[in-house]
């Protein structure tokens, strides 16, 4: 997600090609510098509102993809997962595993392993059958994206309505002025006339 919002903004920017971002990921904290005599690098802040900053939240996780990316994003690495806050030292192989989902492929191996069919095609059907079941299998998948993304970042144009398709509405549709003062006048008629029926 980060990646892709990065590498989506340089292009907007017309800076993508200027600041390429880290092209090889490997867990490593990745800091953007400014390429001198050419426009600086796009610097944003992270804002994570109401969420819970834990030490390997997802909201961290998207970071570094957007620094990888090639956004200038002022932070350290103590929020990373792979951060060990006893002895203050930052595993730049944990986070690369979990980058390129290995936390994913040895769940599936466990489940696997366990024989539960039911959970093992409800959670991961799609893998199964793309025979995305090994640790290397769903590793060569995020690796496909990650150049996916970096060779076209582009979001794809929707697909046209088909002809005659109603849109589904949760609310009421908003009533014209008209409408709005007819109602009215029919809600005193029926008044008016209730009370007549009292007297």
């Amino acid at each position: 997600t980060g990646l892709l919002l990065a590498r989506r903004v340089l292009k907007k920017l017309q800076l993508d090609t200027i600041y390429a971002g880290n092209e090889e990921i490997n867990g490593e904290d990745y800091n953007v510098e400014c390429e001198p005599g050419k426009p600086g690098a796009f610097t944003c802040y992270l804002d994570v509102g109401l969420a819970r900053t834990s030490t390997g939240s997802n909201i961290f996780g998207a970071m570094k993809g957007a620094t990888d990316g090639g956004l200038s994003i002022p932070h350290n690495e103590k929020r990373f997962y792979g951060y060990n806050a006893e002895t203050e030292k930052y595993s730049p192989e944990a986070h690369k595993d979990r980058i390129f989902g290995k936390h994913v492929a040895d769940y599936v191996i466990k489940l696997q392993g366990d024989g539960d069919e039911d959970t093992l095609k409800r959670q991961f059907g799609r893998y199964l059958e793309n025979n995305l079941t090994s640790v290397d299998g769903i590793e060569a998948m995020y690796q496909q994206a990650h150049a996916a993304i970096r060779r076209n970042c582009a979001a794809q144009p929707k697909k046209e309505r088909k002809e005659g398709a109603v849109k589904k509405r949760w609310n009421p549709m908003r009533l014209t002025h008209a409408q709005r003062t007819n109602k009215v006048a029919q809600k005193k008629e029926n008044f008016l006339k209730k009370i007549e029926e009292l007297n």
